[in-house]
C-alpha cells in the first residue's frame, strides 16, 4: 500500500535554507539540549524571550533546557581568528512567548560567523539573510542600520542611565515626540536631541538616506560608521534584492551585547519580523572571547501565520508525462526545471491528493505549462 508524502512547510525551509548555506561553506553545528543555566541567567538581557526551563542534574548542577542557539555556539567554540569559522544550524529552542504563559518547543534556523570577520563577511551574512528571506516569499523587506550612529549619539550619556535607555527605545520605535519630551524634562547635552531626531529621519532607501547617514556621521565623528554601512551594502546594488533593502536606523539592540551592523527581516504577509541579527562582538567579549562574530536566526514559529495566508503547495511544478516516454527525455526535462529552482513531480496520470503551484505537460520533449 502505498501512502501520499509530503514535507511539512518547516522542513521545505528547513532542508531550502540548509541547502542555501552549504553552498557558501557553512558547516552544520550540532547543540546539546542541556546547558549549564548559568550561561543563561548571566545573559537574561540577550535572550528574545526571559523564561528559562531549569532543572536539578543528577550531580546537582542547575541546568537549563536550550532556550537560544547563539551563546551554546560561542561557550562550545574556541578563537579562531584571523580565520573564520562559518556554522549553520536548526535547532529547537524552548521558550515562553510574549504574552504567553507557557513554554513553546521553537524551531530556529540561522548562521554564525565567527573569527576573524571582515566586512565582506557581515556582506555575505547580509546577502545570505535576503536570500533567506526570498527563498521564503517574493514580498519581503531587510532594514539595516549602523549601531555606531546611537552609540555616537548618546555616547554623552553613561551606559545603565535611564534617560539613554528611554532616549534608544525612542529612536527604536520613531518616536519623535518622546524625544522631544525626554529633552524638555531633561538637561539634555548640547545637540542630542538635533543628532537623535536626525538619526530617526535617516531611513529610506539606501541611495537616499545615506546622504543623510553620512553627514549625521560626520557631526557625530564616527564618519567610518556610513561608510561601513554603505560598503556592506554595495553587494546589492543592480542586483534582484536591491529594491527589498531599507536602511532603518530604528532597528536597535542591546549596546551591551551588539555593536555596529544590525538587521531585521520581514515578509508582507506577517507582521513580526522573521529574521534578525547582527554583529555582537560586544557579547563576545563579555564571554571572555576575543574573536568578532555576526549571525542571524529565521524564526520559523513566527511562519504559522505564512501558512494561514496563502495556498500551500507540495510542490512547484506537476509534469506530467504521455506512457511510454522514455525515462532519459523525463529526466531531461525534470532536471531543466529543477535548475530554474523549482521541485517537481513527475507522474503519468496524476499525484492523488496532492497540490502543486503549476501544472505542465511533457510533449514531445518540450514542458508545455497549462493555462
Amino acid at each position: 500500500m502505498t501512502e501520499n508524502f509530503s514535507f511539512t512547510n518547516d522542513e521545505r525551509i528547513i532542508f531550502t535554507l540548509r541547502a542555501l548555506y552549504a553552498k557558501y561553506g557553512y558547516q552544520p553545528y550540532r547543540m546539546r539540549k542541556f546547558e549549564e543555566y548559568d550561561l543563561y541567567s548571566r545573559n537574561k538581557d540577550f535572550l528574545v524571550s526571559e523564561g528559562v526551563i531549569a532543572f536539578t542534574d543528577a550531580d546537582g548542577r542547575l541546568m537549563a533546557l536550550k532556550p537560544d542557539v547563539t551563546l551554546s555556539i560561542i561557550k562550545n567554540t574556541r578563537d579562531t581568528s584571523p580565520d573564520v569559522s562559518k556554522l549553520c544550524y536548526d535547532e529547537n529552542v524552548y521558550r515562553a512567548p510574549k504574552g504567553s504563559s507557557g513554554y513553546r518547543e521553537q524551531m530556529q534556523v540561522g548562521l554564525e560567523q565567527i573569527g576573524g570577520v571582515d566586512l565582506c563577511g557581515v556582506s555575505e551574512v547580509l546577502w545570505l539573510a535576503a536570500e533567506s528571506l526570498a527563498s521564503l516569499s517574493d514580498d519581503f523587506v531587510l532594514d539595516v542600520s549602523h549601531l555606531g550612529l546611537a552609540s555616537a549619539a548618546l555616547s554623552p550619556l553613561p551606559a545603565g542611565d535611564g534617560i539613554r535607555a528611554a532616549l534608544l527605545k525612542c529612536v527604536a520605535d520613531k518616536n519623535l515626540h518622546g524625544i522631544a519630551e525626554l529633552a524638555r524634562d531633561n538637561p539634555l547635552p548640547p545637540g542630542m536631541e538635533e543628532h537623535l531626531t536626525a538619526l530617526v529621519e535617516a531611513s529610506g532607501k539606501p541611495a537616499e538616506a545615506l546622504t543623510k547617514i553620512r553627514a549625521l556621521a560626520s557631526d557625530l565623528g564616527v564618519p567610518g560608521a556610513a561608510e561601513e554601512l554603505a560598503t556592506v551594502l554595495s553587494v546589492f546594488s543592480g542586483t534582484p534584492f536591491a529594491d527589498a533593502i531599507r536602511i532603518d536606523t530604528s532597528v536597535t539592540g542591546d549596546m551591551n551585547y551588539y555593536n555596529d551592523i544590525v538587521f531585521r527581516g520581514f515578509l508582507r504577509e506577517v507582521s513580526a519580523p522573521v529574521l534578525s541579527g547582527g554583529q555582537y562582538d560586544m557579547l563576545m567579549r563579555r564571554m571572555n572571547r576575543g574573536d568578532r562574530a555576526v549571525g542571524f536566526a529565521v524564526y520559523l514559529d513566527r511562519l504559522e501565520r505564512l501558512d494561514e495566508t496563502r495556498p500551500g503547495a507540495d510542490a512547484d511544478v506537476l509534469l506530467l508525462y504521455p506512457e511510454g516516454t522514455a525515462p532519459a527525455d523525463v529526466h531531461r526535462a525534470v532536471s531543466a526545471l529543477i535548475a530554474e529552482g523549482k521541485t517537481v513531480y513527475a507522474a503519468a496520470h496524476g499525484a492523488g491528493r496532492l497540490s502543486f503551484r503549476s501544472t505542465a505537460d511533457l510533449i514531445d520533449g518540450e514542458v508545455i505549462y497549462r493555462v
